[in-house]
């Protein structure tokens, strides 16, 4: 066949059914009229669909290469890129408020539009993965906008408007991936490339409601050989789909009983009632030629068809809410039988003339260059498919994101990160990921060290190394592996700023260098010690007496004496103190004694307090009887390790003093380092 169309504005689109494969060749000539230049029809010459879904691949994958080689035959065009359209078997349906806010005022264009919708139709699927709670992974396969909203004002249409927030009703239909996954084998077994799916429903209400009727509650249903299905529009919107995993084959496995015959063989008897045979003659299983009125298989196919209508009556009411529709459109091969129609009209309690076939006056605009060519309702879901094409194929373009079939806006700037969200594929996989972080305290502030950076995700485009901004379009394949975490945050006491260094003691006229005492709650720890998330660690500025006996390694023997006063095991030894050990009572004098254990003891009993003033501030001293100025700092809060090479400045009543000076009450004190 010789035409004159160019070969950029030919669409192929393919209704891949349970008992049939239709292909489609056209293109769109202006805004209302469609050609289809060339037509294929094959048979599954096994039953490789059921309910339909592809249950052998290779089998419908074959099919599907007949019909593409005999419209490339027809037409003399290679064929590589193919519509099409998944049946509502096992459908999932979601309606949504979605809302999204410009930040400011701005004038309203289709890519907002765009985005807001994609935004909605995410929020669908993550509600429905919620809902569902399993792990089956889904694709949307279309939506339609049931309301739009201006702020919070219903509007027919955005575009143009001036606003800060735009919302919309936004009713998302759904498949498992499996089922997508299965349509795209078989066509990339054939040879093809998917750049356009979308659900049976939504390709035949395309021809058989208009736009312009879908204001009136109304229902299609798109009878095929495994499924009906069915949606409703109200108000200007489809505002549902359903199916029934019931249709034409019901009808011919009746006959297939009744007569006894194989599949094909009662196909045939059931297609020939639409012939106006006066008898229809067939074999049996036992090789026995038979002939039957037509009258005789419309009353075997009485009881079936009316449960086939019961069911599809019942699910109108229930998808619309639980009330009859205005009237019913019935389109696919399944509705052809003579007396469906009619019982269907009685199933849904209306007029006849309220329950219609749709064929041949949805298809006016629709002109076939193929002569033998009937429209039929048959052909309205091949048709609505290729049509389907122009209305999203400027928005939408389609890629493989690690194996799953995505469906992207496409602005212009499409990314991996956008096909990385199409699928679900966590942010966090993205990204390198921190190993655990410690979060601890020093001295009363806190600390936090974080874990090491792991590896970003490792990411091909079409088998070449990519990263997460680079650019994506149609029929790309992206391979993402999720980003490993880093070793986590690990720190020793040693690791810390202001452990290292050491305080200085004089003991027995030498110096003697020890290092800063650590502990972590009341327990004192190594600088080996790894430090733990929680931990509250000290850094002490002073030693007692018994913890620098155990450092040194020493016996106690006789008094200890600290700054030149007797010293008991838990007394504090701060920064320059003297200590010296192994002092007997015969090395005492009087007066040593009397400022020693045995005078604290005896003073127990006549202690007093005095009040002094220490750099300007009143400070009160209890619980001696006697008061040297190294008593200031039990009273005081004063850091004496902070020196840092500074000089410590003592001063009494203006008089230079040393940590063994007598303090008295009404004393005034001066203590800083300079």
């Amino acid at each position: 066949m010789k035409t004159n169309t160019n070969p950029e504005q030919l669409v192929f689109g393919l209704d891949i059914g349970t008992r049939s494969v239709v292909g489609t060749v056209g293109y769109k000539k202006n805004a209302r009229e469609f050609i289809v230049i060339a037509q294929s029809v094959r048979f599954h010459e096994t039953r490789a669909m059921l309910d339909g879904q592809i249950h052998d691949i290779s089998a419908v994958a074959e099919t599907v290469g007949e019909v593409r080689r005999e419209l490339e035959k027809k037409t003399g065009k290679k064929l590589t890129d193919v519509c099409v359209a998944a049946a509502g078997r096992v459908l999932k349906t979601h309606t949504i408020r979605t809302d999204y806010g410009l930040g400011e005022e701005m004038t309203i264009t289709d890519e907002l539009i765009r985005s807001m919708e994609l935004i909605g139709v995410e929020q669908a699927n993550s509600e429905l993965r919620a809902k569902e709670k399993s792990d089956v992974t889904y694709f949307c396969v279309g939506y339609s906008v049931i309301r739009y909203y201006l702020g919070d004002v219903p509007m027919l249409s955005l575009e143009g408007h001036k606003g800060s927030r735009i919302g919309a009703d936004i009713l998302a239909t759904f498949l498992p991936q499996d089922v997508v996954d299965g349509l795209n084998a078989a066509t990339d077994r054939a040879g093809l490339n998917v750049v356009n799916l979308t659900l049976e429903p939504i390709a035949a209400i395309n021809l058989a409601i208009p736009e312009k009727f879908r204001l009136l509650n109304l229902a299609l249903v798109d009878i095929g050989a495994g499924t009906s299905d069915i949606c409703i529009t109200k108000g200007g919107s489809v505002v549902a789909y359903g199916m029934i995993p019931c249709a034409g084959d019901y009808l011919t496995e009746a006959i297939m009983t009744e007569y006894l015959v194989e599949f094909n063989t009662a196909e045939e008897i059931k297609l020939a009632l639409s012939e106006n045979k006066k008898k229809i003659s067939y074999t049996d299983i036992m090789g026995l030629k038979q002939s039957v009125l037509p009258s005789e298989v419309r009353k075997v196919l009485d009881k079936p068809m009316r449960e086939l209508a019961k069911q599809i009556a019942e699910k109108i009411t229930k998808l619309n809410g639980n009330k009859g529709v205005s009237a019913i459109f019935v389109v696919g091969g399944g509705g052809k039988n003579p007396d469906f129609v009619k019982i269907l009209s009685e199933s849904a309690r209306l007029s006849k003339d309220r329950v219609a076939l749709r064929g041949e006056e949805v298809l006016n605009d629709v002109h076939f260059l193929e002569e033998d060519i009937v429209k039929d309702p048959m052909l309205v879901t091949p048709i609505g498919i290729c049509l389907n094409y122009y209305e999203q194929n400027n928005n939408f373009i389609f890629v493989k994101c690690n194996d799953d079939l995505v469906k992207l806006y496409d602005n212009g700037r499409l990314t991996v990160m956008d096909a990385a969200m199409g699928i679900g594929f966590p942010n966090e996989n993205l990204f390198p990921k921190r190993g655990k972080e410690l979060d601890f305290t020093v001295n009363g502030q806190r600390r936090l060290i974080r874990g090491e950076a792991g590896e970003s995700a490792v990411i091909t485009i079409n088998g070449k190394p990519a990263s997460i901004a680079s650019p994506v379009v149609r029929n790309d394949e992206i391979k993402i592996s999720e980003s490993t975490a880093g070793t986590d945050a690990h720190a020793t006491i040693s690791d810390l700023d202001g452990i290292k260094g050491s305080i200085i003691f004089y003991v027995n006229g030498k110096k003697v260098s020890c290092p800063k005492l650590v502990t972590n709650g009341t327990e004192l720890v190594t600088e080996m010690y790894d430090i733990k998330s929680g931990d509250d660690i000290k850094v002490l500025d002073y030693y007692t007496v018994d913890k620098l006996i155990e450092y040194m390694d020493v016996d106690r023997e006789g008094t200890v004496m600290v700054n030149n006063v007797i010293a008991l095991g838990d007394e504090k030894l701060y920064e320059n103190f003297t200590v010296d050990f192994g002092i007997t009572n015969a090395d005492l004098t009087a007066a040593e004694r009397e400022n020693g254990t045995l005078a604290k003891q005896e003073a127990k009993e006549i202690s007093k307090s005095i009040t002094i003033k220490v750099n300007g501030q009143n400070v009160v001293m209890t619980g001696q009887s006697d008061y040297t100025f190294v008593n200031i700092l039990d009273f005081y809060p004063f850091d004496i390790a902070e020196g840092n090479g500074r000089d410590l400045f003592m001063t009494v009543n203006g008089q230079k003093a040393e940590f063994i000076t007598p303090v008295a009450d009404q004393d005034e004190v001066d203590l800083k380092w300079v």
